[in-house]
């Protein structure tokens, strides 16, 4: 059956996200140094393990016959890579004592690597700083997939990257900035790694001490939420910093390619995008009315802190970054139904976020719209269209099937955690959430509250939903096909 793979190439390339999650684990020892704590002996204890997984998969692969990587091979690393990267993240967690049971340290670490940021943690500043940084990076490494570093340099192997990129970042729009895969995926990274560095020192500037500003900032541009305070952005009360969180989460939920094109003043260029305004509309409309109603409703007797909190909120749920700085849930069940419909919205596509993303919803109304008119006229054709072109009618089925899918899976996590022993409402808000890539969601998993009273198999199965969203479904359901088996 495995007979139809290139499982040496596999094995390579496997080896290497191994050995490059080791070098991240590595990191954290002085970070715990720093901070005179013992955990940085986890860090040391983890990244050797892994670096011995990465060696022995390297070397099982490392012949250099026959290096065609293809589309089945892409697949299969994508979704095996991100299983076996977060098996080797809970190591430190599980090293170091500060989660020791293996359900809840996978959960937290795929949370981490999938760039969620649900938690089963209780109280997130009684652990170690080191630990809370590595915390924080497992969502900065997921947040721009470490499939897409690794083929900057994947050509130093002999092997092509572009199925890795294909099944890591498969959305419908595969607007490149450059004609070459691995000058792409640089140039994406650098603009990730500059967009950190400016983030960490606004926060600083703003208040925040640098632990908690690189911190923060790491887990804004992959849209990720985990913070260091257990109250997220709530704890710091500062206007300023919140303003500049709001603008790195919406910067980090728009395509990265417009981003490219923000970093080389090349403003026509991002207003032309059709995804972008709805973007800035989506966003626009549900904070003014959603801080309509908190002043209104007396939730707030200020009408900047209204407007900053909603407007907080709403970027933090579409970009599906989730951090808090008010109990969305606490402000009546009008508000809560609007984040939770909020929940399936999602980011731009090319982005950091989770979710549906927003490219799909147009394609999906505009259809739509035009079944209506295809039945006045069935004779006419009438494409949809997008940013000035004709959408093909695979591309529209696609969504069409993408939807159909997102939204059955919705419902069928619904009822097997329900099935699990958790009440419905808290069922609904954790698989919509999981699936999102949010972090909060409604009933007992809301903003306020965590994900540890879960039994065991729910957040085992919470923690494929998570993999599956992030991986945005296909990559991931396509290996449960008969037909991926098959012998082409």
């Amino acid at each position: 059956m495995l007979a139809q793979f290139n499982l040496r190439v596999i094995s390579s390339i496997l080896g290497v996200l191994m050995a490059m999650n080791a070098g991240f684990m590595l990191l954290c020892i002085p970070v715990s140094i720093i901070y005179s704590e013992s955990s940085w002996i986890s860090f040391l204890y983890s990244g050797l393990a892994t670096s011995f997984l990465g060696a022995l998969l390297w070397y099982f692969g490392r012949s250099k016959k026959d290096n065609t990587l293809k589309k089945k091979d892409g697949y299969f690393i994508v979704s095996l890579g991100w299983v076996l990267m977060s098996f080797c993240g809970s190591f430190p967690y599980l090293i170091s004592g500060a989660i020791p049971n293996l359900t809840n340290a996978f959960f937290e670490t795929i949370s981490g690597y999938s760039t969620t940021g649900a938690t089963i943690l209780t109280d997130i500043e009684a652990l170690d700083k080191g630990i809370l940084f590595w915390r924080s990076l497992t969502q900065w490494i997921g947040g721009m997939g470490i499939i897409v570093l690794t083929v900057a340099i994947l050509p130093i192997l002999g092997i092509g990257g572009m199925q890795l990129f294909v099944a890591e970042a498969p959305g419908i729009t595969p607007d490149k900035m450059q004609p070459r895969i691995k000058e792409t995926a640089k140039r994406l990274w650098f603009i990730y790694l500059g967009l950190t560095l400016l983030e960490t020192l606004l926060l600083f500037i703003g208040g925040m001490d640098f632990y908690d500003a690189i911190n923060h900032s790491l887990t804004t541009m992959a849209t990720g939420g985990f913070s260091t305070k257990n109250d997220s952005i709530a704890h710091f009360q500062s206007p300023f910093i919140q303003y500049v969180i709001i603008f790195f989460m919406f910067l980090a939920g728009t395509s990265f390619t417009l981003n490219y094109f923000l970093v080389k003043r090349n403003f026509k260029k991002v207003w032309q995008n059709e995804e972008f305004r709805y973007y800035i509309s989506f966003v626009f409309l549900f904070t003014i009315t959603i801080s309509g109603v908190l002043f209104f409703r007396n939730y707030s007797s200020n009408i900047e802190e209204s407007f900053r909190d909603s407007l907080f909120q709403v970027v933090s749920v579409v970009t599906t970054t989730g951090y808090i700085t008010k109990d969305y849930t606490s402000f009546g069940a009008f508000i809560a139904a609007v984040f939770f419909m909020l929940m399936f919205i999602g980011g731009s596509a090319g982005s950091t976020a989770g979710g549906v993303k927003i490219v799909r919803h147009i394609v999906l109304l505009k259809n739509s719209f035009l079944e209506l008119k295809r039945q006045l006229h069935p004779s006419a054709i009438i494409p949809v269209r997008f940013n000035g072109h004709a959408v093909k009618r695979e591309i529209t089925f696609k969504v069409l099937a993408f939807m159909i899918i997102y939204l059955a899976i919705f419902a069928t996590g619904t009822v097997v955690v329900s099935a699990l022993g958790v009440d419905f409402i808290s069922s609904l808000g954790a698989t919509a959430t999981c699936l999102g890539n949010i972090g909060p969601g409604i009933g007992s998993v809301g903003p306020v509250d965590n994900f540890f009273h879960l039994p065991q198999a729910a957040k085992w199965f919470l923690s494929f939903i998570m993999l599956l969203g992030r991986l945005e479904l296909f990559t991931v359901l396509i290996l449960f096909a008969p037909s991926f088996w098959e012998k082409a």
